[in-house]
């Protein structure tokens, strides 16, 4: 069967060529191998199957609604799964959280609600450049690809990407500067030459980047620095929020409450395409249709995120679990890294990082990993580091079964 591929699917896959094996069948933390080999999976869809593969939970919401055929296209007409879904998100996450938004559904993926962000936010202001941050990753269509930093992939644009404007992310120079001192000293002086911006956009830990994780204090910093400066700012939470960080939002530990959230990935709970944009109600300043799309309203997929909403957000022990894997993950890493130097442990949560100075060992790991069964993706701009992310309901044992792979898929590469 693979030779379909190859003969068939563009040259542009990636992750088939990754992990040269055709998957038939999933669930939890594995997926099967036409053969019924099973994989653990360390990969979680990218961060879309925070809940694990066909989650029974709610795989019988989805399949009760599908067999009384409920309405699966719905453009942005109201629907009674919509609105389940709007009161089990605000029920569980947005009111114990004190936030308060209004949610837009701009289409089915990430990159879809980051476009709405940016072009909200230029509406709401009258100004067309906007802040990003070094190792960006925020999506391929252009406006999200103009405040990505990965050079492959902006040069896939083939057109000049503009109005945007990079700055240092967290700990860029090694902590040799004072967080913003680039960033307040061009705003503050006239002749910089940094167009007055809109926006800014941000991850408060880089997925794609390389496992970037910024502090607390620096994602206040740069919220005060925003709001001393009337600019508003935008959390990209597409891959780590609901929960990949343990809080449903990565930056709730920094105690901000941005101006715009971009959320897509795992909010449909099931792995389904969903996305959205939240907006603090004083900026919702859209004129009807002015910002639409034909698979903005996936019902099925408000079906799942519903449910999840209510299995894993009515309390805070999806939260708390989260936290103490990734803490066993952070202290597993940190062993290796004791154990073979040149090497460093990232991340926080279940999004867990090894960056390797040989920028060629982390592909070499991965590789060494699904020889053992295991899928694990690297990340990074010379994707130097190797990325962690199982499914937040990953089992103890699964766990340990997953970092014991990691450990001898190191060791056998550099021993």
């Amino acid at each position: 069967m693979n030779d379909i591929f190859a003969t068939l699917e563009s040259e542009v896959r990636s992750y088939s060529r990754t992990w040269p094996a055709v998957f038939d069948r999933a669930q939890g933390s594995y997926l099967y191998g036409e053969d019924g080999t099973p994989y653990l999976d360390f990969f979680a869809g990218a961060g879309a199957l925070n809940y694990g593969h066909n989650n029974p939970l709610l795989k019988r919401k989805l399949l009760e609604y599908i067999e009384r055929d409920g309405v699966v296209h719905g453009l942005d007409q109201a629907t009674v799964a919509k609105a389940e879904f709007l009161s089990t998100f605000h029920e569980n996450v947005l009111a114990p959280r004190g936030l308060n938004y209004k949610v837009q559904f701009p289409g089915p993926t990430g990159t879809n609600s980051v476009e709405s962000a940016l072009k909200l936010v230029r509406k709401i202001t009258g100004k067309e450049s906007v802040i990003s941050f070094t190792n960006a990753f925020h999506g391929m269509t252009l406006g999200s690809l103009s405040v990505t930093g990965n050079s492959m992939k902006r040069g896939g644009a083939g057109i000049p990407l503009v109005h945007a404007t990079p700055m240092p992310y967290d700990n860029y120079f090694d902590g040799q500067y004072p967080d913003f001192l680039y960033f307040e000293r061009l705003l503050e002086d006239s002749g910089s030459g940094l167009n007055e911006p809109a926006a800014v956009i941000v991850e408060t830990l880089q997925g794609e980047g390389g496992i970037n994780s910024s502090r607390p204090e620096w994602l206040r910093g740069l919220y005060e620095l925003c709001q001393s400066h009337g600019i508003l700012m935008i959390v990209d939470d597409v891959q780590m929020g609901c929960g990949r960080t343990g809080p449903f939002f990565s930056f709730e530990e920094a105690g901000i409450q941005p101006d715009i959230v971009c959320l897509s990935k795992s909010i449909g709970g099931y792995g389904m395409p969903l996305a959205t944009t939240l907006i603090k109600p004083e900026l919702d300043v859209w004129e009807p249709g002015e910002h639409n799309g034909t698979f903005r309203g996936n019902n099925p997929a408000f079906v799942t995120a519903s449910e999840a909403f209510r299995q894993y957000w009515a309390d805070d022990k999806l939260e708390q679990s989260t936290i103490a894997k990734g803490e066993r993950v952070g202290q597993v890493l940190q062993e290796i890294v004791d154990t073979h130097g040149g090497a460093v442990a990232k991340g926080r949560g279940l999004a867990r990082g090894l960056g390797f100075e040989d920028t060629n060992v982390a592909g070499k790991v991965s590789k060494a990993a699904f020889d053992r069964k295991l899928l694990m993706e690297t990340s990074g701009p010379d994707s130097e580091v190797l990325k962690i992310m199982p499914p937040l309901t990953v089992s103890d044992e699964e766990l340990e079964q997953g970092l014991r792979i990691v450990r001898e898929s190191v060791q056998e590469v550099l021993a």
